[in-house]
């Protein structure tokens, strides 16, 4: 159950249309349900807004499957799976709804959650090779309910091609940066935007790159106000925390 749909049942108790046992019954569900392999968290929704998101590497397909048919029967309806191999996406069971987006690597059990605000959070990118992760973290934003703009391969290389988004990252109200090499991509839009900036080093370059310690450490010690960096390659962990800022004011 997740803070809507308790919103809902309480609702219907105030309107007389379900009674306090029947909404009580429905929240005295175990919090957690203990299966063979995991032990899955059904009341996440509730507690932060959010249901639980199924990390898919280095689970194998069938326990994702069991995991996924397993939420979806308690009746969570919108799942998403991060990190989840073509093999695994070939193999679940598609016996409820389901959607495989093979460059980011995310899999969705169920449908999308329709845009709460009428804002939105930009995703951009300094190379296309940045891509696959930007995609996780966009994906991740609007399959929790957010409307995402995406400006890709407008890296610090050819700045102009960023100066020309300039109106949509003045008028973002979250943006991630993502870059890997020496990532001064998150800098450059941190001196423009008057948002949150939420910072992605990526994996991408070559042997001083260190594969993302370069632009992890160049985006901690970004001289720009407003900018906040996650783990390396972790687009996943940037469209959840630019999901939570953009709700920030609905959620009071």
């Amino acid at each position: 159950m997740e803070q809507r749909e308790m919103k809902e049942l309480l609702q219907q108790v105030a309107e007389g249309n379900a009674t306090v046992d029947e909404a009580l019954l429905k929240m005295k569900m175990a919090p957690f349900e203990e299966i063979d392999i995991a032990s899955l968290d059904h009341h996440r929704g509730i507690r932060q807004g959010a249901s639980e998101v199924i990390y898919g590497a280095g689970k194998t397909p069938a326990q994702i499957d069991k995991i996924a048919h397993t939420l979806w029967n308690s009746g969570q309806k919108t799942i998403l799976i991060t990190r989840m191999s073509q093999e695994a996406a070939e193999t679940f069971e598609k016996d409820i709804p389901f959607t495989y987006y093979e460059e980011a690597k995310v899999g969705l059990v169920g449908e999308m959650t329709a845009p709460k605000q009428k804002g939105y959070i930009l995703v951009a990118t300094g190379g296309t090779s940045d891509i696959p992760v930007a995609e996780e973290a966009a994906l991740t934003a609007e399959i929790l309910g957010n409307r995402v703009e995406r400006i890709y391969d407008v890296g610090v290389a050819g700045i102009h091609r960023l100066l020309a988004h300039a109106e949509k990252i003045m008028n973002a109200r979250v943006i991630i940066a993502i870059a890997g090499m020496e990532g001064a991509l998150a800098s450059v839009i941190g001196g423009l935007a008057d948002c949150p900036v939420i910072a992605v080093p990526t994996s991408v370059g070559y042997g001083t790159a260190f594969g993302g310690v370069t632009a992890l450490l160049s985006m901690l010690n970004s001289c720009a106000s407003g900018v906040s960096v996650v783990n390396i390659d972790n687009g996943f962990g940037a469209g959840y925390l630019a999901n939570l800022i953009n709700n920030m004011e609905a959620n009071k």
